[in-house]
């Protein structure tokens, strides 16, 4: 059990770039400077083009449903692929990598590792990292 509770709290500590809370896409686009505090107390800054294009990817109701930075979930255990939750989350990062099908509604997807680059390099401020044990 001790070694649960050591593994628990150097992933926390990872995870100290996570938001504390996270904003609306609606919210933010709202802000002059759209950003988000972090669980170490810093500020993390979403650029506005960023979220423009994302404005464009999803309807207008979904503007207030997708809450950012969407989290792209790494874990050990799923050896080369990470997580994303959300059906919103979900429907960008796949308009993304051109794998939308609107008649497959997912409110989660499990994706190779290899994509990530990809994601980042569309969404860099827009999303982030979550180290996770299960």
């Amino acid at each position: 059990m001790k070694i649960d509770k050591i593994l628990n709290k150097e992933i926390s500590r990872i995870n100290l770039h996570l938001p504390k809370t996270r904003k609306s896409l609606a919210k933010l686009l709202e802000e002059d400077e759209p950003k988000v505090e972090l669980r170490d107390g810093s500020k993390h800054y979403f650029k506005k083009e960023e979220l423009l294009f994302l404005s464009s990817l999803i309807d207008e109701w979904e503007k207030d449903k997708l809450f950012l930075p969407i989290v792209l979930e790494l874990t050990p255990v799923w050896h080369g692929y990470f997580k994303i939750h959300g059906k919103i989350e979900v429907k960008v990062i796949e308009k993304i990598l051109g794998t939308y099908d609107i008649l497959e509604e997912k409110s989660e997807v499990t994706l190779p590792r290899y994509l990530l680059p990809k994601i980042r390099r569309k969404l860099p401020t827009t999303t982030t990292y979550a180290f996770i044990m299960e």
